[in-house]
């Protein structure tokens, strides 16, 4: 694990400058992946495999637990697909209290989501994180069903949003080769969604009393297990716009021919 894990890299300025640029190892496959244990009905399996983990926390890191009851504090909202391939805390080495998350399908993020956006507020103005930072990935299922219209049940109302940004790129996906059309739809949406997060009351409230919030859209590669940076890297109000096109400039290069 120590050859693999994957250090998160912070640009000069410590740690509340933003993000840049990132390459992340992938983590060698979870333990319960190497071993199959058979399922039980109470889920003992997994409530040992917890006391195991504790243990192991405990002794690597004496008073871990301890301190983590205090309080926490982390540098950074992650809003991710809900896609059980994706641990955020894995993909970025992080240990529990530093990275707050919230996951859906898809990594979608609308005004009139009540639970994601006090997700959002709670982590801007309680917990004062510094980076809010929203993850897609490759071959992401809601984005696919959204791309070809596929019901899946009552998830059809969730992907619509996705649809959406569908529909306002429609004639551009249309140049791109249907093998890797989904791809391309992953990226759009990550940056749509990073640009709804710029569009909140409470991210422009905090812009607005000169606190620091850098906003990132990132993508996630399940093939190789990297992330990556898509230029949507947003400072403050004035950079919405700018970052935006810039963005959607990069996907479109990135998936041209």
């Amino acid at each position: 694990m120590a050859e693999q894990s994957a250090r998160l890299r912070i640009a000069p300025g410590g740690a509340s400058a933003p993000v840049s640029l990132l390459h992340f190892a992938a983590p060698q496959p979870p333990a319960a992946l190497k071993t199959v244990t058979a399922m039980t009905k109470q889920l003992e399996e997994l409530l040992e495999s917890n006391r195991l983990w504790a243990r192991k926390t405990e002794a690597n890191r004496p008073g871990f637990f301890t301190n983590l009851l205090r309080q926490q504090a982390p540098q950074y909202l992650w809003i991710g697909c809900a896609d059980s391939r994706v641990p955020a805390n894995e993909l970025v080495d992080l240990l529990p209290g530093e990275l707050f998350v919230h996951r859906n399908v898809a990594n979608v993020v609308v005004h009139s989501d009540l639970n994601c956006l006090s997700v959002i507020q709670f982590a801007t103005d309680v917990l004062k994180v510094k980076h809010i930072i929203v993850v897609g990935h490759s071959n992401c299922g809601g984005v696919s069903a959204a791309l070809e219209d596929r019901r899946v049940g009552l998830a059809d109302n969730w992907i619509r949003h996705v649809q959406d940004v569908r529909n306002r790129h429609q004639d551009w996906l249309d140049t791109v080769p249907a093998q890797r059309r989904v791809d391309a739809l992953v990226e759009l949406n990550v940056v749509e969604q990073a640009l709804n997060v710029c569009g909140t009351t409470v991210v422009q409230d905090a812009w607005a009393r000169g606190q620091e919030v850098v906003v990132h859209g990132w993508v996630y590669g399940l093939h190789n297990g990297l992330l990556e940076d898509l230029a949507m890297t947003v400072g403050g109000a004035a950079d919405v716009r700018p970052a935006y096109e810039r963005a959607l400039a990069a996907v479109r290069e990135r998936f041209s021919g």
